[in-house]
């Protein structure tokens, strides 16, 4: 049995279906997003959906939708499906659905009396195309095909609506038509690869609503474009593929492109493979850049977010040489911003005050996956000159101080991961000492020192050592209280005694100022109060201001954002804390929870990790659909585990 299919019972009932979506991405920045019945739920959703460099910084739908109609002895049977005002979904088309696999590629089965039809979908590596194979498995008499393209030629961010502006204008090419919506966007070439018939019926599709931005408390509704609609005949046992892209493909190529891109798919046939999957679908090069997005539908390439998800998604499955040219790419952004020059590339937030420590873990774990011989080969030079940036008090927003610790300022502006601001302001205002900045800040010295040292250079790993010496003393002093825990920052008499996971990352660091036992009480109270089957909340239930459901609008989940809600990559640094701790001993219990993360593989995006969930049962998937840091630090911890047990 497939590992990642869905029978009808569950497909027709959009209860059921319509919060389960489907991600492909090309790994230049384009994507299809939709739900498994192709109803979109959300602005971000759509068939095409592609980078406009020209208009600005953000994606673009341009084709929405397909719906597709079987004719037969003259009677229309419609296998779309649009939400209207009114909770009315049109034209039913999820009713015709016998199955729906994405093993290999997104494949639904659907069955109109004597007619049975597949449909898969394959999103094109680099390049904006997206191809779409219907087989007709079964038909007792002559068939045909209508194909109505939704065109929105819009932001992500935005919605289109009828107006006079959107040009109808429309030119025929090879087996198909091109057409573009508005000045500055690329046409749009719709083809197949057999002789078919446009038929040129321009139409406003009007009040289409997205229910997930509805309970975001947004806009949610908007008109779609139809220019038309192609009509083509199909045999039993016949093929036929359609392509939508931003250039004209020769129809005759389509049935080989689209065997060979299949044939190049690694099946979602276990948990490893769909979270392998699903880490390269962040990645995203652009000519010889090569970037780590954050996460889908809406986020760019953050630098922490790159630092910490680099290493899972490339190192932990074995593509070493994807790992260099990210960090190529990211090694030219780092030596901009410390050599105060405007960075030029698309990686934003290098500015934060504990990004380039989480850097140097980056190429920390380099080392392990590799060697440090080879670390200090390709990246020993910029290791040490992030110390000396640092060292040298030359960041804005990173102060070291006489008793060894980093401050930053994060009165006015949100600097850590836990970033949720309301009214201008962060929600937590992280200030002074920060505990995960300051485990960072250790780590690095200590891994630097080692490394430097090896090279021969004594002078200098003696300085970072007489560093460490002095940061891992105050560490202990400022942070640890009586309690046993960790303070999550301490900003002069003021002590934030909140439970928060930041204090894990004392325990996880290959390089820590904690003795075992200072570990492990650190330990016990995360697990006791933070853990839960997702991850670890970021706000302990008994701690003040807890708040674990993320929903309602925009102010309201902005306040629950680090209040209490589960994050899955926090997880990875628990275990990795865990297994420190108890050693084999605590294989099987980091197995466990493994297997609970698995079981989402089938919910929320299918084959990925969303980027957090509620911290209370029954601890629902929220936020963007995939997540790079999520799903990276589960494939590290899997390489973990595999590494205990060849032990």
């Amino acid at each position: 049995m497939s590992y990642l299919r869905f029978d009808k019972t569950l497909m027709i009932n959009l209860q059921e279906s319509l919060p389960r979506e489907i991600l492909r991405t090309n790994q230049s920045g384009a994507y299809h997003c939709t739900t498994i019945v192709d109803c979109n739920t959300r602005k971000y959703h759509g068939l095409l959906v592609i980078p406009c460099p020209n208009l600005d910084d953000e994606n673009h739908v341009l084709l929405s939708s397909l719906d597709e109609t079987v004719i037969q002895h003259g009677a229309e049977f419609n296998l779309g499906l649009h939400k209207y005002q009114g909770n009315n979904y049109s034209p039913n088309g999820h009713k015709y659905i016998r199955e729906f696999d994405c093993e290999k590629i997104p494949a639904t089965t659907y069955r109109v009396g004597g007619v049975i039809l597949r449909k898969e979908k394959i999103f094109v590596h680099q390049e904006n195309r997206i191809l779409i194979r219907y087989t007709l498995v079964d038909a007792h008499s002559a068939t045909t095909l209508r194909f109505r393209p939704f065109l929105a030629f819009r932001s992500v961010r935005e919605y289109t609506h009828e107006n006079s502006q959107a040009s109808r204008d429309y030119q025929e090419v090879e087996n198909g038509i091109k057409t573009c919506m508005y000045p500055g966007y690329p046409e749009l070439f719709m083809q197949l690869n057999k002789k078919n018939t446009f038929h040129f019926q321009p139409d406003w599709y009007r009040g289409i609503e997205y229910p997930k931005e509805q309970e975001r408390g947004y806009d949610f509704n908007e008109d779609l474009y139809v220019p038309g609609y192609f009509e083509v005949d199909i045999k039993k046992g016949e093929s036929i593929v359609f392509s939508a892209g931003i250039s004209e493909i020769s129809p005759r190529r389509l049935k080989q492109i689209f065997e060979a891109e299949v044939e190049d798919r690694t099946p979602r046939n276990s948990f490893y493979h769909c979270l392998k999957n699903a880490g390269r679908q962040f990645h995203n090069k652009q000519g010889e850049n090569h970037y780590i997005l954050a996460g889908y539908p809406w986020f760019k390439c953050r630098a922490r977010d790159m630092f910490i998800a680099l290493p899972g998604i490339t190192l932990a499955v074995d593509e070493r040489n994807e790992f260099e040219t990210a960090m190529d790419t990211a090694a030219k952004a780092i030596r901009q911003f410390i050599n105060g020059e405007t960075v030029t590339y698309k990686i934003y937030e290098m500015e934060h005050p504990d990004v380039l420590l989480w850097a140097v873990w980056c190429l920390q774990q380099f080392a392990k996956e590799t060697s440090r011989t080879e670390c200090r080969k390709k990246y020993g030079d910029l290791l040490v000159e992030i110390m000396q940036f640092i060292l040298g008090r030359k960041h804005d927003n990173l102060f070291l101080h006489e008793n060894g610790l980093l401050y930053t300022n994060g009165r006015e502006k949100a600097v850590t991961w836990m970033n949720s601001t309301a009214n201008g302001r962060p929600v937590i205002p992280r200030t002074g000492y920060v505990v995960e900045v300051n485990a960072l800040w250790y780590n690095a010295l200590r891994f630097v020192a080692d490394m430097v040292r090896e090279a021969g250079d004594i002078a200098f790993a003696d300085t970072l050592d007489e560093q460490a010496e002095l940061t891992g003393q105050s560490f202990v002093e400022v942070f640890r209280n009586e309690y046993g825990y960790l303070f999550d920052y301490v900003d002069g008499y003021m002590m934030d005694w909140s439970v928060r996971p930041n204090m894990i990352f004392a325990v996880a660091f290959d390089y820590s100022p904690l003795d075992r036992n200072q570990k492990k009480q650190v330990l016990d109270i995360v697990t006791k109060e933070l853990l839960t089957p997702k991850g670890l909340r970021t706000l302990s239930p008994k701690s003040g201001g807890y708040n674990p459901n993320y929903v309602g609008p925009q102010i309201q989940r902005d306040y629950a954002y680090h209040q209490g809600t589960a994050w899955p990559w926090l997880m990875g640094f628990y275990m990795e804390a865990y297994l420190r701790i108890y050693k084999m001993s605590g294989v099987s219990v980091v197995e466990r929870y493994m297997v609970g993360m698995e079981d989402e593989m089938t919910s929320h995006c299918i084959g990925a990790i969303p980027e957090l969930f509620d911290g209370n049962p029954p601890f629902k998937g929220r936020g963007a659909v995939s997540f790079a840091m999520n799903v990276a630090e589960i494939l590290r911890i899997l390489r973990l585990l595999s590494k205990y047990n060849q032990q």
